[in-house]
């Protein structure tokens, strides 16, 4: 099944907010395995929303609006569509108290047109909105499936995640069983990962295989149909394997998982801890790890050392290693991670040292990285990295690529 979001509201066409609705949506339908192939962005009129319905009739199955259920006169989503579909907009009781207790429970006069925000297709299947007043609703035909969600993201996202999935699951496995399985890789462009595996993309049938590249990172989903769940695993785990044998070296992990998750996961099974000392990441890594809930089991302390001094002072890295080879060196970068390691008394220590940008320092072109790792009981190494010349992204690439470089030696 494919589908088409329609995002309604004339502020978006004028640049005042951003359609992040749209890729949340995308995401979600992606893993259970319904294709997005338009997205429409149409203005509060209701002759060009109409239009915009008809063209996405003649090539979706299932049609989500966000946006355009509100209470004023602008907000004509859903009177559009019902007058299209000649279908009658009735109250939805629970959703016309829930906004009755809201005015009383805020001591605010409510006004009659908010009773617009609680009206729903007649005989639609109605979403609880638990974090604003118009409730969602989706609505289905003999050969549609019409979907209407409220614009803002706090409502609609959870809205989505509590609703809308299990009712789009219901719907797909009346048509048949869709399964999908989503591999990560890290270390490998997208171009090259599909030039690896050109045969298996140019050869699928079921399952399906969809790249998807983002900073750095590609990942590659395996949609599957059937309608049993034994011979629907078998397809996937085979093509996967096919797969795995060609890009191994650089997968990483499964569905939603992060590269920050796995390096936490692995350290938390193998009961190690690790510490950071880092210069050009600015604390990045330190942040990014205290994230998680539970990090103090694994992450002990670190320190930002940005100067030379700092360095010096603090982490011990001898005075005579910078002034042979540099603070940008495989050799600091080693020598930073033995330190912190040591100061923190952790089975792991992880540095960074290098040119963020957007000056060149010590002769070294902007975005030449170095990440160094101790590990107690092995020889420390460190990596050469040559990023490009943004600042904050070469930041966030390091600590990714430090990441995918925990990962690998903890194998």
């Amino acid at each position: 099944m494919n589908a088409e979001i329609i995002a309604v509201g004339s502020e978006l066409l004028l640049g005042q907010i951003v359609n992040t609705n749209a890729r949340f949506l995308s995401q979600k339908l992606a893993e259970m395995g319904i294709s997005i192939f338009f997205h429409t962005v149409v203005g509060d009129n209701p002759g060009r929303l109409l239009s915009a319905v008809k063209i996405a009739e003649s090539r979706a199955d299932i049609i989500i609006f966000t946006g355009g259920l509100g209470p004023t006169k602008d907000d004509l989503t859903k009177e559009t569509v019902a007058e299209y579909l000649t279908c009658k907009l009735v109250y939805s009781n629970e959703a016309l108290k829930s906004i009755e207790d809201y005015f009383k429970r805020v001591n605010r006069l409510m006004t009659e047109n908010n009773k617009k925000q609680a009206t729903v297709f007649e005989g639609s299947t109605v979403f609880t909105n638990k974090y604003g007043m118009a409730p969602g609703f989706a609505y289905r035909n003999t050969s549609k499936t019409y979907i209407f969600l409220p614009g803002p993201p706090s409502e609609m996202e959870p809205m989505v995640i509590e609703s809308v999935i299990p009712y789009l699951n219901h719907l797909l496995e009346s048509k048949g069983k869709i399964v999908s399985r989503v591999l990560r890789f890290f270390g490998i462009g997208e171009a090259e990962l599909e030039t690896r595996i050109l045969d298996l993309l140019e050869g699928q049938t079921n399952p399906t295989i969809a790249p998807l590249a983002n900073d750095g990172e590609v990942t590659l989903r395996l949609t599957a149909n059937g309608s049993d769940d034994d011979f629907l695993k078998s397809l996937l785990d085979k093509t996967e394997q096919q797969i795995q044998n060609r890009l191994g070296n650089f997968f990483y992990g499964y569905n939603q998982t992060t590269l920050l998750e796995k390096v936490f996961l692995t350290l938390k099974e193998k009961n190690l801890t690790i510490s950071a000392a880092e210069s050009l990441t600015g604390g990045l890594f330190q942040q990014e790890i205290t994230s998680i809930p539970g990090a103090s089991n694994i992450f002990k302390g670190g320190v930002v050392t940005y100067s030379n001094e700092a360095k010096i002072t603090i982490l011990d890295v001898r005075e005579a290693t910078i002034m042979a080879h540099g603070v940008v060196s495989n050799e600091c970068a080693i020598e930073m991670a033995d330190c912190v390691r040591e100061k923190f008394g952790t089975d792991i220590g992880i540095s960074f040292t290098g040119v963020a940008g957007p000056e060149e320092l010590e002769g070294k072109p902007v975005g030449t990285v170095y990440v160094g790792i101790s590990i107690l009981g092995k020889e420390s190494i460190a990596i050469h990295l040559t990023l490009g010349n943004n600042r904050d992204l070469n930041r966030i690439r390091s600590v990714k690529n430090a990441y995918h470089l925990l990962i690998q030696q903890l194998k």
